[in-house]
């Protein structure tokens, strides 16, 4: 455990209110992209471009979140967490104001670097403040908080929505909310930094990356939920309020996955929660492309969350355990940057299915390729488990 001084109640709660910042900021806006459609149907490109107003900011995350890192190891965690905070709410709800698409994907640039700052900021926190059964726990009731301003603010936004395509940004405004709890209640963790060896510099590579390209096609496949249903849901005459709500379903049950990750923890090995996890989003992929009412979409987005509540704290604890004290901002930066590269690439690597195949079946197939890919981590999880017992 790096910091002397254990954090007060307030500076933890400070801390779980900044998480539902992050996740689904991009999300927020999703109700509103068939109104903004409408609304920017003049301008060239538009279809394309108002699905990037959604994905452009988790583009920005994972192009800033590196940098935020390096931030926070060398000018501290509160700094770069005040820093977030302002910026998360002057360009979050400037949206409302703009009326030029260009100039609205600017806002959502901006909204990107807070966000990646924010997030950072926050895991990096929590692996200072913890260690071990209080570390899992900690970051299995942040990734629930992160889920829980999803069942708030999508549905929220869907009502906002139906008043106005703009009036959804004002949500954004609860960051400056969050910045005053900040600047009252936390202090700058106190840390060591040892130097980092050559040998920990070799051996850390190959198991950080392999944690981010997993965080980044888990991401890929889960963004599919706001950025390809409200078009789905719309085909059965859904309205945005509707779409908000459905949406929010699959955060619903990731709040209740990541309360349950540190009992489950105890229970089984990280690789074998990624693969239930991974399991558990093809079957709920797999329940929305077939499925034929508004209700089994729902079911669907209900099973698919329960993966996502499980792998997000799972990751970022592997991280956690992996990283020097001296390169914990950066690393954990890494998980962000993949978290929404992956939220940005979703649309572009599922747009060819989609044009292929349809919205449903683009689900169809991506649902039985996660379950593949989950059978065959099993088998090989397996196999290596038996080599070793020989």
């Amino acid at each position: 455990m790096t910091n002397t001084l254990a954090p007060t109640r307030r500076a933890r709660g400070t801390v779980l209110a900044a998480a539902p910042l992050t996740i689904m900021a991009a999300a927020i806006i999703a109700p509103s992209l068939p109104a903004m459609r409408e609304a920017f149907s003049g301008t060239p490109g538009s279809d394309l471009l108002v699905r990037l107003t959604l994905t452009v900011t988790s583009l920005a995350i994972a192009i800033s979140a590196p940098l935020s890192g390096i931030v926070a190891d060398r000018a501290g965690r509160r700094p770069l967490l005040l820093a977030g905070l302002g910026l998360y709410a002057l360009s979050g709800t400037a949206g409302f104001f703009v009326d030029d698409l260009v100039l609205l994907l600017i806002t959502r640039v901006g909204l990107g670097f807070a966000v990646g700052g924010i997030m950072t900021a926050v895991s990096t926190l929590i692996t200072d403040w913890f260690s071990g059964e209080r570390r899992a726990s900690f970051l299995g009731l942040q990734q629930a908080f992160a889920s829980l301003g999803g069942v708030v603010f999508l549905p929220l936004a869907g009502v906002l929505a139906t008043v106005n395509w703009r009036a959804p940004f004002w949500i954004y405004s609860v960051s400056a909310v969050v910045a005053i709890f900040a600047i009252t209640s936390l202090r700058e963790p106190v840390r060591s930094n040892p130097a980092v060896s050559g040998s920990e510099r070799t051996r850390l590579p190959a198991r950080v990356i392999g944690v981010y390209v997993l965080a980044l096609v888990v991401t890929l496949v889960f963004y599919m939920a706001p950025t390809q249903l409200p078009f789905l849901l719309e085909g059965f005459g859904s309205g945005p309020a509707v779409v908000g709500a459905v949406v929010a379903g699959s955060t619903l049950t990731s709040v209740a996955g990541a309360l349950a990750f540190p009992r489950l923890r105890e229970r089984l090995s990280p690789t074998a929660i990624t693969t239930a996890s991974v399991a558990l989003m093809g079957a709920g992929w797999l329940v929305i492309g077939t499925a034929g009412t508004v209700a089994q979409v729902l079911a669907g987005l209900l099973v698919g969350g329960f993966g996502v509540g499980f792998v997000v704290p799972n990751l970022n604890l592997r991280l956690a355990e992996f990283a020097h004290p001296a390169q914990r901002g950066r690393v954990l930066s890494g998980l962000v940057a993949g978290i929404f590269l992956g939220q940005f690439l979703s649309p572009l690597v599922v747009q060819p299915l989609v044009q292929g195949v349809g919205i449903a079946g683009a689900f169809t197939w991506t649902g039985v390729a996660l379950g593949a890919g989950a059978a065959l981590a099993a088998l090989l999880s397996n196999r290596d488990n038996g080599k070793e017992t020989r």
